[in-house]
């Protein structure tokens, strides 16, 4: 490896880093879950930055905010979410989310299934999701 290239690649190293909000703990031991070290959602941040030092196009996530509490589930989702601002592809997987969660993405498919096969994919474009609901909210309040 010449010095160029190993600067070339520190240099993705710190962009990765700085991605996923984890500069502040650089220098930080992973440590144990639950005794010590980093938290769940450092945790989950530290495995995105990890992914994304293979430098793909598109990354699978299952699930990246389950066992997180709101507050941690956002930051997941911003690191998420910056992810995809860098032109990266970003697919998860997803139960339950909050609204903010929800309004993280660009995109959702909605996935029905019975007896193991899918039945249903709907593809819901988010903002006309919101002028939906504005709607439904505007008729329930007037009550027509």
């Amino acid at each position: 490896m010449t010095l160029n290239s190993i600067n070339v690649l520190q240099m993705f190293i710190e962009e990765v880093v700085e991605l996923v909000e984890l500069n502040p703990l650089r220098e930080a031991l992973v440590g144990l879950p639950g005794v010590n070290g980093l938290s769940t959602e450092q945790r989950k941040r530290l495995t995105i930055a990890v992914e994304l030092v293979a430098n793909p196009s598109i990354i699978f996530m299952d699930e990246p905010t389950s066992g997180l509490d709101a507050r941690a589930a956002a930051i997941v989702m911003r690191t998420v979410r910056n992810t995809v601002d860098t032109g990266r592809t970003v697919v998860c997987t997803i139960h339950q989310p909050s609204i903010d969660i929800f309004d993280a993405f660009d995109e959702v498919r909605h996935i029905s299934h019975s007896n193991g096969t899918i039945k249903r994919v709907s593809v819901i474009f988010l903002d006309a999701l919101i002028r939906y609901f504005h709607i439904v909210a505007i008729f329930v309040e007037t009550g027509r």
